[in-house]
């Protein structure tokens, strides 16, 4: 299978995500039927975020970087987590566009999304048939791994998975960094990175980096616009459980009814809570930061990843920055 093939496949399969599945009540009802974190709203915007991406233009950008060879397909087993809609979606892409094999273990948590596009993908492509895999059993027969989880979950992949070639991906979050100065549109555009997904995502913004004497009013009249999420009763059941907890061990939080800030020096809060702390001087800050790199995924702020476009990854923005196309060249 040649790489143009490969490259308009996948062209065909964005194509078919503007023009159709966005209508598809089925597929999204079922999605989101199995997994009650999968609204509507959030399938929908993920399934528009790699329409747009999946053009031939910003393929063909992206690939220019590589010399990709026609040689025989590698066997890569993708391990995927499930924490957000099609979170394994470029593993998946950046396997079939190298010239290799999938052999895919689904997450318990999102086993609709996936399935369903990679049977069009087929239609679009039948020779990639032979090269796409699904299993719900132990993987077997494979020559390299891409596994995502927890910290508690790599420990086991880096057991098992470690005499392979691999990538195994642990906890990170996102941090954003507030000068104070902040227009009412740029802390609009941050509450769509703290509550997209629920802040479940990896490049969710779960850790605010504060000058001294910071005026929260504006952040908290920015985060109303999200006040509706607290209809979804998983998330409120969060919210209601985390505030009782740090309420009875006397935490002093910061609180608007629907998100909680703490301040923590931590990284990675709990649903429905942003940790935050404060900085001096911004130097200091991007040193301290860069030290604890293996930590964050993106950072947001009017210098680094604009505010409001953290859950819009282009194709060449690699999670936890390990370039998995050149991984997979190397096999």
């Amino acid at each position: 299978m040649q790489l143009q093939q490969r490259i308009n496949g996948f062209v065909k399969l964005g194509r078919f995500i503007t023009s159709e599945i966005l209508e598809n009540k089925e597929v999204i009802n079922s999605a989101s039927a199995h997994n009650g974190w999968f609204t509507r709203e959030n399938i929908v915007f993920a399934l528009k975020g790699w329409s747009e991406v999946l053009t031939e233009e910003n393929l063909n950008k992206w690939l220019s970087a590589y010399s990709i060879p026609e040689k025989q397909p590698q066997t890569v087993a993708i391990v995927m987590a499930g924490n957000i809609p099609l979170v394994g979606f470029h593993d998946f892409l950046s396997v079939l566009i190298t010239g290799n094999k999938v052999l895919a273990k689904l997450s318990s948590n999102d086993t609709v999304l996936l399935p369903f596009l990679a049977k069009k993908l087929v239609e679009f492509e039948p020779d990639f048939a032979q090269l796409i895999e699904f299993t719900e059993d132990k993987l077997n027969n494979f020559d390299a791994v891409i596994a995502t989880g927890s910290n508690n979950t790599a420990r086991y992949f880096d057991y098992y998975f470690g005499k392979y070639p691999n990538i195994i991906r642990k906890n990170r979050n996102s941090v954003a960094i507030l000068s104070g100065d902040e227009t009412t549109e740029q802390l609009n555009a941050l509450a769509e990175d703290i509550f997209r997904y629920f802040g479940l995502g990896c490049r969710n913004v779960s850790k605010l980096f504060l000058p001294k004497d910071y005026n929260f009013d504006p952040f908290f009249n920015a985060m109303f616009g999200w006040k509706e999420i607290i209809n979804n009763n998983k998330y409120i059941n969060n919210y209601d459980y985390n505030k009782a907890v740090y309420l009875m061990s006397n935490i002093e939080l910061l609180d608007n009814e629907f998100l909680l800030l703490k301040e923590d020096s931590g990284f990675s809060s709990p649903i429905s809570v942003v940790f935050y702390e404060y900085y001096k001087n911004e130097e200091e800050l991007r040193k301290y930061l860069s030290e604890n790199k293996e930590h964050i995924q993106a950072i947001v702020s009017a210098k680094d990843i604009p505010f409001g476009t953290a859950q819009k990854p282009q194709l060449w923005d690699y999670a936890d920055g390990v370039d998995t196309v050149s991984f997979l060249l190397n096999l």
